[in-house]
């Protein structure tokens, strides 16, 4: 018996703390004073009286009631049952102190002190043990009401005393308890029948209704996997319920952490604690909760729950997850039975059930849930100890392992929760007393099998679980009538309400003790019985793939019988089977009993061969096992560890456990204890065995057993293994076995006859249990020393050695592989001596042995003992070991692959000898032999090399099966960008872990995975890294293998000047004063040696302007202020205009390109004529004193000086000011290229203007003189164009222009355009520097472009322009919206912030066109995706990002359209318009050499030879001074700066024109391959350095070209290019002109002349763009074949060994994956030509070159290839050239434009889903699939330009929405194009002009266009009825389409039919069912492949220009 209440405590509002009715709560009584000894009194109840705080109220308040919840230290729950009511308190309104004394004679009345009546909270409060709350709640109602109501002749002392004393609440079990307090009550206590069942009367069900049910499951879930949930609710009461039912749901678990139904908020910090817990805060609170980051909130009174993101909650596992689900549905919405049913039932014969059965329903069904997800637990539990105490713990692993569950997260979570470990506490011992749940489990399985039958059986388990629920809650049927007096309905607010009294407490106490020895109700107990089993947990799994496995099995079998019969040769042929057998974890149990049961034969001793064969089984089926050990294969391999060995010598002999230490399974301690907790259970049940062997002795089939006996057996032996209970037998050996008792079943025996036993006879249980878990500690600590001390002991045992979680089979995940590190699991291994060593394997041991030993119960003296020996035992074994580990060393050596010496270039010498490793695959497919079919050639084992210019790897593959194929993978070393250390790989072809490995990525698209055997050493593989980065970063270029075996003398160095800051005072010095003169603080020293300084941009590298700002936002070049500073007398001799030094320059090709574009010569060959050409050749840089990256000679206009040109290089960055690079021939125009304008930002601007009365006469001078210049320098290029001759008049945009596709007919001049919002929109900032630089009223303009001039002057420009009126600045581009689009002599192309800075009125025929580019920064992160893209370092995991989903995420294709689309724009306007075009973009070398070359390929017809190419790239690569060593990370210097392939992407644009031209360039692919390699090879010295300067300074610039000889062309074939001794290195020019006079390895076939003519306009499309095969393919027969002696030499020593070994054969075979496609089967002309130089050879015969003899073969006459052009050819050339000049227009026009109006270029689809009516099929425009199958026909489209496409390919369809607004006339385009010239010569101004004539009557809205060759109505015969409807039909011959339309208006297509389905179109006569009045003769019929189309046409005449239109396009 128990006392229902144990405290009783008045609580009432503290008045002394009282402020601003504001105070805390005070204990005022309570009862019994003195504490209970069983029960302590809590303390601070006070807070959870008045959980939101005591507050003083204005009125009075409904009394309230709600039950919190108290935890003790003993984690015991007590239940504080709350009444609170209000009691009057008279207060006095006091005037604040700091009011003024004196009072106003009118306002007396106000400070009179009147009182007022305020309520403070009272609660009476009841502290229980119980959770009885209804009975609570009434005891504390009938004190209340007896204060209330005053009750004649109740004393409150008596009810209090009866309440604590009097009544006592009976045990579970026990008999129904009336009684009454004293009140006039009459009430009962009905205790349940089991106390571990949980009582809920309703509130699960309330909870269920508050909540949806996926939201109380994942709070379900979320209190099972240890997280922190938190309810919000304005009622107590809710949330006291809502927690209770949480908690009740989770029976038969106990939720054992912080559980707080109510928290009062002055405790709300508790919520921050790292611990779970179940809590619930008043609504109010909910703004001081939401941020609380890792816990769940559960709103009840909105029934909605928030899951912090950082939170990953888990699911029930299925199918468990839907069977509650379902259930819970069909319990909760019973109607959804019947609601689609057509005769529903009535109301009144519908069966609702009651909200107290519902509550226990629901808990039936969670109930069912443990049972079903825990079933076959009681077969994992390990049973340690009976004796004194049971102690048992759960195999976790073995659990989830035959469960299937290993990486379900919920379970995992579950069973390592502290809920599961008082679960198996409580409910693992065997023999206790027993509930519901018991029984439930018990019959769970047999459950499950019978409802998978029947859909009924289900809910009417639960019905019955529901009942016993039920039941337990109200055992007593008999209704009980209660009487509870109650207060009168609002008595609270009564008038006068005395306080409530104070209580007696001596009186009380008397009734207390008078009721306490009254206590004499008695239970019946209870009775413990034996626990039920259940099912075992190897009969849920699954055993269908016995039969599969049998094979296997047989195949193992048979192969561990050869070993142990010596017959090796037979084992090994069949010994990959068995390791691939290994996978499956039934064939690692069946090894484990094989070899189990040769143990036991005597057979453990083994020879060498049977020893190594026997430890690789077992390392193959531990690595195949993860380390937790699910299946016990580590469990059962330790003992045959130990038991196998073989004999070294005499007295030495080595264990198999020496073999199988590296795994991580040997590093876990749970298994370690789980393995010696189960061999104690072993022993355990071997104790008691004995005493049962006589009862049961029958002999029983093994089917038979019992699951527990299986179960136990599982772990004891394989044929019954944790796999399944029926394994595959040997029929002599298992067929029988005697039943045995399992472990439990002994303990629940014993546990029964425990008390019957004297005390000796316990005691003598008791030691020999502790004696048998002491000797298993002893056994245990040996073992682990075996496993945990390495067979060197100079080493140390790597924890990561082995992966713990994902090696589920042979294959190690490469990505894994590749992570800088692994999980590591706890190691017992340092590196270091072998003391350390054993330090660590002692602590290692100690920590096990502590933790079982004292969970086990080992007395102390035993665990001191065992700290004792542990120590000597590991020294004694790192002694025996030694001995081991040194006769080891003597056996025999396992023979390896010969390491194969690569092929060197000479000079090329080798830093590194090969180490052995292996080459390893990385995420390509290639030579895998998968689905790229051919031999598996990678894993491959050789050796790598590390030599002065390349990485090198040669070897063969691993699989001997696959091939005997060289494998060859190679790289520059110079272009390594990314070195990373890659650990743990396991090789399934050597069985073998390797432990280090090496990841090399090349920026030539090469990757290279090694690692290294277990041969080389730690110290081998930090030098070859070592190695490898010291090769990586030479600290010059000097050091690179392009100058190795020159005797170079070192170029005095450029920076000489650094010199002079020899000290730190020096440096400081010279800092000062030039920050000084910056600032114009000093002047400068006339007496001071003048020097020419071009200093950097004055911006800093990284410049983020303001909105509005013209600063640049882009970074200036990276070049130091010092490196441009040269003093004149550090100019060299040969730097001076001395003629010879200049002539001998003018040779180099770059130079001789602008004679031959007739720009001038030098002026010592000048002649009269030259000095009346437009430009001429200057040399004001010949000492590289005005720009130093720029080259000596420059072409500049003939009427700007010199001194000009000093002085206004100022205005460009890096003083790259512009110069004329390519000249038209036709028109005339000029392409200029240069840096970007300087620009000053805001700060500049202001100390210009502070500076403004006080200005610098040198200062203004030098800007004043700098923008003449300037000026005179843009009229000096805009009059040597033709076009810029003209007068403004006399310019007039015709047809023959760009602008005509822009203008309508009609239209004036310039094109008009809407205003928009954006376009009057102002700059303010401008606005305000503006008002800055106003002075006086004068006008101020830019002295420089994009710079602000401090001096008023008027130019020769200006001066021509009106003045303004108001005296206002011209307005710029900047501050203009849109302006008129005209046609200038030049337009600039520069950077949009700089651009629209320029006053556009000082450069008359002059346009700025802002345009956006790519920076390099973006290049770079591109670059590092593609590579990624092409070479991935491991297989992706995400199906969906495929190899193109990879490379348009690396944008590397949008680059190279920027860049083609900008050079398309050059092209137009020079080579239509006649413009001439200047490139002021960035620093001048990056982007704008890009434009600027790949224009001039297009333009210039000699730039796509090779010799044009090369000279191409002299002048505007090298000569122009693109920085390629810091571009290319060429030295040490620059490898921070990262790689930025600006010229590799040149190449790939040239190589998407040349697959677009493949006719136009007299190279071939390959040769831009190889410029592409060779460019960061380091190989050559061309592309060495950043400018001419410096190529001159390190001495080759001027050197003597070298011409070939005989003897250099003897020079073997494959001997390599020999450097002359006074060569400075070798030039790449020079070697490919070797090669190609010797073969044709760099020409095109295809190559022809009359073609090469064309002006080249290239597709810039996306979907035109291919992938560069160069950055995907590869060959492993020779590595990359751009070293072209290295192949030859290998080729031809391959062909030497195959005919001395007579394998020579004519038939070849090529591997996609292994041969190179160019060099095995070449093309048909170079194939043909080396045969005719191979029979010239066998005839004796001198070898013709093969360009003469390729000159006199007989082409084709292109003049008899000509053919009639059809109308479509000229269709498609026409809308070729016509898309490209629309590429063109849409960058000027944006350019011009602004605000809303530039959207129209990258205006995005307006998609609708549309239901489609045609009958044929649909495609997606975006994947080009089919848009819908089935009768639901819709889809996506795009309201404006009718773009098809799936809903889920929206969001990747780009913004090109293509709308157009025809013109009126259409007729007019369609006659026109019936006009159409036959013959197109393309590239001409008159097919230019013809073709735009087409393209006049549109008006154009964007970037493509509607073709309608032929339209009109047409009736058309319906598919499905026949009817006839008519409809507007459009005839497209460039889509090849005929759409439908509903009528000439209608702008969305209805659907289409694609001509090249159809397949033909006739007249037809009159059919059946026609139109009345119809023609006969206006029939026609189209068939196509799926389907006959009727048409009729108006008339015969119109039908039959239909059938001649459509069979055109069909047939053209």
């Amino acid at each position: 018996m128990a006392r229902l209440a144990d405290y009783f405590v008045v609580v009432g509002y503290d008045h002394e703390k009282s402020s601003n009715g504001q105070s805390c709560g005070r204990t005022i009584q309570r009862f019994p004073e003195k504490d209970w000894d069983d029960c302590p009194y809590t303390q601070g109840i006070e807070l959870f009286c008045q959980p939101t705080g005591w507050d003083l109220s204005s009125k009075r308040q409904e009394p309230t009631f709600f039950v919190s919840v108290l935890t003790d230290i003993d984690a015991d729950r007590h239940y504080l049952s709350c009444l609170t009511f209000h009691e009057g308190v008279p207060l006095t309104a006091v005037p604040k102190p700091d009011e003024s004394d004196e009072v106003p004679e009118n306002n007396h009345n106000n400070h009179i002190v009147q009182p007022s009546m305020m309520f403070a909270p009272k609660s009476l409060v009841l502290i229980s043990s119980h959770d009885s709350f209804e009975t609570l709640r009434n005891c504390l109602g009938l004190i209340y009401t007896v204060y209330i109501e005053n009750i004649p002749n109740v004393q409150i002392e008596t009810l209090i005393g009866n309440i604590l004393s009097s009544v006592q609440v009976p045990p579970p079990g026990g008999p129904q308890v009336r009684f009454s307090i004293g009140a006039g009550d009459r009430q009962a206590l009905q205790p349940p029948l089991s106390h571990t069942i949980p009582t809920t009367n309703e509130t699960v069900a309330t909870l269920f209704q508050q909540l949806s049910i996926n939201t109380i499951i994942q709070l379900f879930c979320a209190a099972l996997s240890d997280h922190k949930i938190l309810f919000l609710s304005n009622s107590y009461n809710r949330l006291t319920s809502a927690c209770q039912a949480l908690t009740a749901l989770l029976y038969p678990f106990k939720y054992t952490y912080v559980y707080i139904p109510v928290l009062p908020a002055h405790l709300i910090e508790v919520l921050n604690t790292p611990t779970p817990f179940i809590a619930g805060v008043h609504g109010s609170l909910k703004l001081e909760v939401q941020d609380l980051l890792d816990v769940i909130i559960c709103d009840l009174d909105g029934g909605s729950v928030m899951i912090p993101e950082c939170v990953q909650l888990s699911i029930i596992p299925e199918p468990a997850h839907t069977r509650v689900t379902d259930a819970l549905k069909k319990l909760l919405h019973p109607d959804l039975s019947w609601a689609d049913k057509a005769f529903p039932p009535s109301p009144s014969s519908m069966k609702t059930t009651a909200r107290d059965m519902l509550d226990k329903e629901i808990r039936a069904v969670f109930l069912r849930l443990f049972a079903e997800i825990l079933i076959g637990y009681r077969s994992c539990l390990t049973l340690i100890r009976i004796h004194p105490e049971p102690f048992i713990t759960f195999h976790k692993a073995n659990f989830l392992g035959h469960r299937g569950l290993v990486e379900d997260d919920f379970m995992t979570k579950m069973l390592d929760s502290m809920c599961f470990s008082a679960f198996v506490s409580e409910r693992g011992p065997p023999y206790r007393i027993c509930d519901i749940y018991d029984e439930v489990f018990a019959s769970m399985q047999t459950v499950i099998n019978e409802e998978r039958l029947s859909n009924e059986a289900m809910m009417n388990h639960i019905k019955q679980i529901a009942q016993q629920l039920y039941i337990n809650e109200n055992p007593n049927p008999q209704p009980y009538v209660q009487k509870i007096p109650k207060a009168t309905e609002g008595s609270h607010n009564r008038i006068h309400i005395p306080s409530f009294p104070a209580i007696d407490w001596v009186h009380v106490q008397e009734i207390i003790d008078e009721g306490v020895t009254k206590s004499n109700i008695k239970a019946r107990p209870q009775q413990p019985r034996i626990v039920p089993m259940g099912a075992s947990v190897s009969q849920s799994s699954d055993k269908s793939i016995v039969s599969s496995n049998a094979r296997r099995l047989e195949v193992l079998r048979n192969c561990v019988a050869f070993i142990f019969e010596n017959k090796i040769t037979d084992a090994r042929k069949i010994f990959p089977a068995v390791l691939r057998a290994m996978k499956s974890k039934m064939a690692r149990l069946a090894l484990t009993h094989e070899l189990a049961y040769h143990v036991q034969t005597n057979k453990a001793q083994l020879e060498h061969q049977q020893f190594d064969l026997v430890v690789r089984l077992m390392n193959c089926a531990l690595q195949n096992d993860s380390s937790n050990d699910e299946n016990g294969v580590a469990a059962a391999i330790l003992p045959l560890a130990t038991s196998f060995c073989r004999k070294l010598s005499t007295g030495i002999i080595q264990f198999a456990y020496t073999c199988v230490q590296e795994h991580a399974v040997w590093n876990n301690t749970q298994f370690w204890e789980a393995t010696f907790y189960q061999d104690c259970e072993r022993q355990i049940r071997q104790l008691y065995l004995p005493d049962y062997q006589d009862q049961l002795g029958v002999l029983t089939h093994i089917a038979t057993r019992s699951p527990r006996s299986q179960s136990r057996d599982s772990r004891r032996s394989w044929s019954v293994g944790p796999g399944s209970s029926g394994q595959p037998e040997s029929p002599k050996r298992l067929q029988y076995r005697p039943r045995e008792i399992g472990a439990l079943e002994i303990a629940a025996e014993q546990l029964r006859i425990w008390p019957t036993l004297s005390k000796e006879q316990q005691q003598e249980m008791i030691n020999n249990e502790e004696s048998t878990v002491y000797s298993q500690a002893i056994h245990y600590a040996n073992r682990m020393v075996y496993l945990r001390v390495p067979l060197d002991a100079s080493r140390s045992l790597s924890s990561s050695k082995y992966d713990t979680e994902d090696n589920s089979n042979s294959n190690v995940n490469s990505s894994v592989a590749e992570s800088d590190s692994l999980n590591e699991t706890e190691s017992g291994f340092d590196e270091g001596d072998v003391p350390e060593v054993g330090t660590n394997v002692v602590k290692f041991v100690t920590r096990f042995v502590d933790k079982v030993c004292s969970e086990s119960g080992v007395t102390e003296e035993h665990i001191k003992s065992l700290h004792q020996m542990i120590p000597g035992v590991v020294a004694m074994h790192i002694e025996t070991l030694e001995a081991v580990h040194k006769e080891s060393k003597r056996l025999p050596p396992i023979q390896k692959p010969k390491i194969l010496t690569p092929t060197l270039l000479p000079g090329e010498e080798i830093v590194m000898e090969g180490l052995r490793v292996y080459l390893i695959a990385d995420g390509r497919e290639e030579g895998l032999g998968t689905v790229l079919g051919g031999p598996a050639l990678l894993p491959a084992e050789g050796a790598v090399f590390l030599t002065t210019y390349r990485v090198i790897f040669k070897g063969t593959p691993v699989d001997p099966l696959a091939c005997e194929q060289i494998v060859c993978r190679m790289f520059p070393i110079s272009t390594l960008t990314k070195e990373k250390k890659i650990n743990v790989q396991y090789l399934q072809h050597i069985e073998q872990w390797l432990q280090e490995g090496v990841q090399l990525r090349s920026n030539t698209f090469q990757l290279m995975k090694v690692v290294f055997d277990e041969e080389v050493g730690t110290e081998n593989a930090d030098t070859f890294r070592k190695l490898l980065h010291r090769m990586r970063n030479p600290p010059s270029v000097w050091s690179t293998f392009a100058f190795t075996g020159c005797a170079v003398t070192q170029p005095t160095q450029m920076h000489a000047h650094k010199d002079k800051n020899s000290s730190l005072k020096a440096f400081a010095k010279r800092t000062l004063h030039k920050t000084a003169k910056t600032v114009g603080l000093k002047g400068k020293d006339p007496n001071r040696k003048q020097k020419y300084i071009h200093p950097s941009p004055t911006i800093p590298r990284k410049t983020y302007s303001p909105k509005g700002s013209p600063t640049s936002s882009r970074p200036s070049s990276v070049y130091d202020d010092n490196l441009s500073i040269i003093e004149e007398g550090e100019v060299p001799a040969f730097m001076t205009m001395d003629p010879k030094v200049l002539e001998k320059l003018f040779e180099k090709p770059g130079y001789k390109d602008f004679q031959r574009m007739g720009l001038g010569e030098l002026p010592s060959f000048a002649n009269t004529k030259s000095r009346t050409d437009p430009y001429r050749i200057s040399t004001v840089n010949c000492g590289f004193s005005v720009c130093r990256s720029y080259p000596a000679l420059i072409v500049v206009p003939q009427s700007v000086s010199d001194d000009s040109i000093r002085k206004f290089s100022r205005s460009h960055r890096q003083y790259r000011f512009p110069v004329i690079t390519w000249r038209h021939d036709k028109t005339k125009a000029v392409l200029l290229r240069a840096s970007g304008f300087h620009t000053k930002g805001v700060m500049s601007m202001l100390k210009s203007h502070s500076h403004h009365h006080q200005p610098t006469p040198s200062a203004s001078l030098s800007e004043l003189s700098t923008s003449v210049e300037q000026e005179k320098y843009f009229h000096a290029v805009v009059s040597s164009t033709p076009i810029g001759q003209l007068s403004h008049s006399q310019i007039s945009d015709s047809l023959t222009s760009i602008d005509s596709l822009i203008l309508t007919a009609g239209t004036s001049d310039t094109l008009t355009i809407p205003e928009t919002p954006g376009g009057t929109r102002k700059n303010y900032l401008a606005r305000a520097v503006s008002s800055l630089r106003s002075s006086g009223g004068r006008v101020k303009s830019l002295g420089r472009l994009g710079s602000v001039k401090s001096d008023k002057r008027m130019s020769s420009a200006s001066l021509q322009a009106p003045a303004r009126a108001n005296g206002n600045v011209e307005p710029s581009i900047g501050d203009v919206g849109i302006q008129g689009l005209h046609r200038a002599a030049l337009y600039v192309l520069g950077e949009k912030a700089q651009v629209k800075a320029v006053k556009v009125e000082q450069f008359p025929k002059c346009d700025f066109i802002p345009v956006e580019f790519t920076e390099v920064r973006h290049v770079k992160a591109s670059f590092k995706k593609l590579m990624r893209a092409c070479v991935p370092s491991a297989t992706s995991a995400d199906p969906e990002m495929s190899f193109y989903k990879a490379v348009q995420d690396s944008d590397w294709l949008k680059q190279l359209q920027n860049i083609l689309q900008l050079a398309g724009v050059v092209v137009d306007l020079m080579d239509v318009q006649g413009s001439s075009v200047m490139l002021c973009l960035e620093d001048g070398w990056d982007i704008t050499t890009q434009v600027s070359a790949v224009a001039q390929v297009l333009l210039d017809p000699y730039y796509r030879t090779i010799e044009g190419f090369r000279a191409l790239i002299e002048k505007e690569w090298l000569s122009f001074g693109h920085r390629f060593t810091h571009r290319s990370n060429q030295t040490a210097a620059n490898q921070a700066s990262g790689f930025a392939p600006i010229f590799l992407q040149f190449l790939d644009v040239v190589h998407q024109i040349h697959l677009q031209f493949p006719l136009s360039f007299e190279f071939n692919q390959y040769f831009l391959k190889f410029l592409a390699f060779h460019y960061v090879s380091n190989r050559f010295r061309t592309f060495m350095l950043d400018n001419e300067y410096e190529r001159m300074m390190a001495g080759w610039l001027l050197e003597e070209k070298h011409i070939p000889t005989k003897d250099d062309e003897n020079l073997g074939n494959g001997s390599g290019f020999v450097n002359r001794p006074q060569s400075i290195g070798q030039s790449i020019w020079d070697y490919i002109e070797k090669f190609h006079r010797r073969s044709p390895i760099f020409f095109n076939f295809e190559y022809t002349e009359l073609e090469n003519h064309v002006v080249l306009r290239p597709f810039s499309n996306i979907s035109n763009l291919r992938i560069w095969d160069y950055f995907v393919s590869e060959s492993l027969d020779h590595g990359p074949s751009y070293d072209i002696e290295i192949v030859a030499k290998e080729m031809k020593q391959v062909e030497e060994d195959d005919l001395v070994d007579g394998t020579g054969s004519l038939r070849k075979i090529a591997n996609f994956c292994y041969d190179n496609q160019h060099l095995k089967m070449p093309e048909g002309c170079s194939y043909l030509l080396s045969e005719i130089h191979r029979l010239e050879k066998e005839l004796d015969r001198s070898p013709q070159k093969w360009h003469p003899l390729w000159d006199k073969l007989d082409h084709p006459d292109h003049e008899q290839l000509t053919r009639q052009v059809s109308l479509n050819t000229q269709l498609a050339q026409s809308h070729g050239r016509s898309i490209h000049k629309r590429s063109t227009i849409e960058i000027l026009m944006r350019a011009k434009m602004s605000g809303e109006t530039a959207k129209m270029f990258s205006q995005p689809h307006k998609f609708e889903k549309h239901n489609y009516t045609m009958t044929t099929l649909i495609y997606c425009d975006y994947c080009s699939q089919v848009l819908f199958w089935g009768l639901i026909k819709t889809g996506m489209r795009c309201t404006d330009c009718n773009y098809n496409c799936h809903e889920k390919c929206m969001p990747y369809v780009p913004k090109n929405c293509a709308s157009y607004k025809r013109n009126s006339e259409a007729s007019t385009s369609q006659q026109s194009l019936a006009k159409a010239p036959s013959e197109t010569n393309v590239g001409t101004l008159d097919t230019l002009r013809a073709s735009d004539q087409n393209y006049d009557q549109f008006q154009f809205v964007s970037s493509v266009q509607e073709h309608r060759t032929h339209e009109g109505y047409l009736f058309k015969r319906g598919a499905l009825f026949g009817g006839w409807k008519q409809r507007w039909f459009v005839l497209d011959s460039m889509k090849h389409q005929l759409r439908q339309y509903e009528t000439s208006e209608d702008s969305n297509c209805k659907g289409f039919i694609d001509f090249s389905d159809v397949t033909s179109v006739t007249a037809l006569k009159k059919v059946e069912g026609a139109p009345k009045r119809s023609d006969e003769n206006a029939f026609f019929e189209m068939r196509t492949n799926k389907r006959i189309y009727h048409f009729l046409a108006p008339d015969s005449q119109a039908a039959q220009d239909w059938i001649d239109k459509i069979q055109s396009c069909i047939t053209g």
